[in-house]
């Protein structure tokens, strides 16, 4: 697991928005079928673009301010940060295929 990190409400603002690099952001929970369905697929993805962005893991339950001010309704939602902000947002679980499209097509 190359370039993933763990974040939370503490540390959401430094390790995301203030990140000098991309940073794909995946907010889920430990009880969502879909998202567990994600989680190998952020695998591939940080292996494969280890080297052009960061992938962050939010748990939603854990992280409720950083969920509420980020307006998340459903999940899985991956957010797409750069230069402190989101330039692109999905939510659902998808493919492999669909979610490398997704990062390729935004960074």
């Amino acid at each position: 697991m190359s370039n993933m990190i763990e974040v939370t409400d503490i540390n959401f603002e430094q390790a995301v928005v203030q990140s000098d690099r991309p940073v794909l952001v995946d907010f889920w929970a430990p009880w969502c079928g879909p998202c567990k369905t994600v989680a190998p697929m952020l695998e591939a993805i940080a292996d494969e673009f280890g080297d052009e962005l960061t992938i962050a893991k939010v748990n939603v339950d854990d992280s409720p301010d950083v969920t509420a001010k980020m307006r998340i309704r459903g999940i899985p939602t991956l957010a797409l940060f750069q230069d402190g902000g989101v330039i692109a947002q999905k939510t659902g679980a998808g493919s492999l295929s669909e979610l490398r499209t997704f990062v390729k097509g935004n960074l």
